[in-house]
């Protein structure tokens, strides 16, 4: 009985130990929570100091770009809610297309790039951090900040497509602020290989054995025809490219002022609209056409096929089509790959390694998580030869 009693005593001390201390555990991890946020001050991308929880878990990203940004380093599942314009068509939006649940958060206004913010419904989701591109100058971004009383992050594309220093230090500054800094550091390091890669394959062409080469149909604030190009068009200069329309300088002869062509439009592809006849001119050897105004190209050859049918690269079969990238704003993914396919195109021989297709899902897969090159196909027509003839 002896035994029995101070067994069960010895069983009591044990159970009570292990409640005290289980009880001690709960309480320390309930006054520690490591993943609570701390005040901290970054400076954004419009020189702005912005006192900021790190990390935030609860973000929302404006203005045309912005939530592609915060896509890109891993912090879709931070965003509470997106604007309108997001939500209504996925369609030439990688980023949509791969992160499809984010249609179905709730609205935080219209958007646009020419729409002020909703202060209101920006505030009724209670982000922590309001991230915002091309959209509002410094000003502007501490208005919206004292209406709302939430951090304003000004992030920032930068001029030079598609790679350009200010889109690394806009997704570091968001790779910091929610708690993903290896990941932006990660894709940064991966845009700059893929940058030094097309520049390295294509470095020792002589200037003489490169051809000529024109870029047609590039879309801005809307699709346009074979008119709507850009003199400084980043695919090109990636891969060193020989730009029939490099000898364009502002406005001259062979350039029409289009006002359709917004600020970003012209800023990031620095597109100009071409007289029809200069590019009978310029002769190119190889013309890419634009995907997203390809049917305004094709309506345009059946008006006037005789001034296709006068152009070399029709003549010898030597047209392309290209997934359109401005959408939103830059889909930087689409233009790296883009640029690989203008360097199979126009280079075979140094890009002979290079699958298109497979690259272009390559870039998807890292940069979104999820390869959507075949719906991108689906909707635009992908890479390809290109007959304008054709329906």
């Amino acid at each position: 009985m002896r035994t029995k009693a101070l067994k069960a005593g010895f069983l009591f001390i044990a159970l009570l130990v292990t409640l005290v201390v289980l009880g001690g555990c709960g309480a320390k991890t309930a006054g520690q929570d490591t993943s609570a946020p701390q005040k901290t001050v970054v400076t954004d991308l419009a020189g702005r100091q912005v006192e900021v929880p790190v990390p935030a878990n609860k973000v929302v990203a404006i203005g045309p770009g912005a939530l592609r940004l915060v896509c890109y380093v891993n912090g879709a599942d931070k965003v509470v809610g997106v604007e309108d314009v997001e939500k209504q068509k996925p369609r030439g939006k990688p980023y949509m297309l791969a992160h499809t649940e984010l249609k179905d958060l709730p609205s935080i206004g219209q958007g646009g790039p020419d729409i002020a913010p909703d202060a209101e419904k920006l505030v009724s989701v209670k982000p922590e951090v309001i991230f915002v591109a091309s959209l509002l100058d410094k000003s502007q971004a501490d208005e919206l900040q004292t209406k709302t009383n939430i951090p304003v992050v000004v992030l920032n594309y930068g001029t030079e497509v598609p790679f350009d220093e200010n889109v690394y230090n806009s997704l570091l500054l968001i790779g910091k602020i929610i708690g993903n800094e290896k990941r932006a550091q990660e894709v940064v390091a991966y845009l700059k290989n893929c940058h030094q890669d097309l520049q390295e394959r294509t470095k020792n062409i002589p200037a003489d054995k490169k051809p000529a080469v024109y870029v047609g149909a590039l879309g801005a604030k809307g699709a346009h025809s074979i008119e709507s190009t850009a003199p400084k068009y980043g695919p090109f200069v990636a891969i060193g490219a020989r730009n029939v329309v490099e000898e364009v300088q502002g406005r001259g002869s062979a350039v029409i002022e289009n006002k359709k062509l917004s600020q970003m439009g012209r800023a990031l592809g620095r597109n100009v609209m071409i007289e029809k006849e200069k590019l009978l001119e310029w002769d190119p050897d190889i013309i890419l056409i634009d995907e997203g105004g390809l049917e305004l190209v094709q309506n345009d050859y059946k008006k006037n096929p005789q001034f296709y049918q006068s152009l070399k690269a029709v003549k010898t079969g030597r047209v392309y089509g290209q997934i359109p990238f401005n959408f939103y704003n830059t889909n930087i993914d689409t233009a790296i790959a883009d640029t690989y396919y203008a360097g199979k195109v126009i280079f075979p021989e140094q890009f002979k390694d290079i699958d298109p297709a497979q690259k272009a899902d390559e870039i998807y897969q890292f940069l979104l998580g999820k390869p959507v090159y075949e719906q991108m196909a689906k909707d635009y027509g992908g890479f390809k030869k290109l007959d304008l003839a054709g329906p």
